[in-house]
């Protein structure tokens, strides 16, 4: 027998950030990707800490992943680290 669905937002997140990353397929499969807030925002962290030769995010990219961020509703910005150092931001325009 299936276990019922678990409808918690810890599983919603995984589920939208899952879906984020189908979405952003330009992004290396060894980066980390996880929201957290930031004051009175929410940011989408993507860290390349596993994959460090792999930080090169060009605009087209930005832009690929910003829709994503905005299609799902996942933040305000991005931000882009290689570890606990942060290498890059981009704040997301509402669509």
């Amino acid at each position: 027998m299936e276990s019922p669905l678990n409808y918690t937002s810890t599983n919603f997140e995984q589920v939208a950030l899952t879906k984020f990353r189908s979405l952003a397929a330009c992004l290396p499969q060894d980066s980390k990707i996880f929201r957290e807030p930031w004051g009175r925002s929410t940011v989408l962290c993507i860290d390349f800490k596993n994959c460090p030769h792999l930080f090169n995010v060009d605009q087209d990219q930005i832009r690929l992943l910003s829709e994503a961020i905005n299609r799902l509703g996942l933040a305000n910005s991005i931000i882009f680290r290689v570890g606990s150092k942060i290498v890059g931001w981009k704040k997301i325009k509402s669509s």
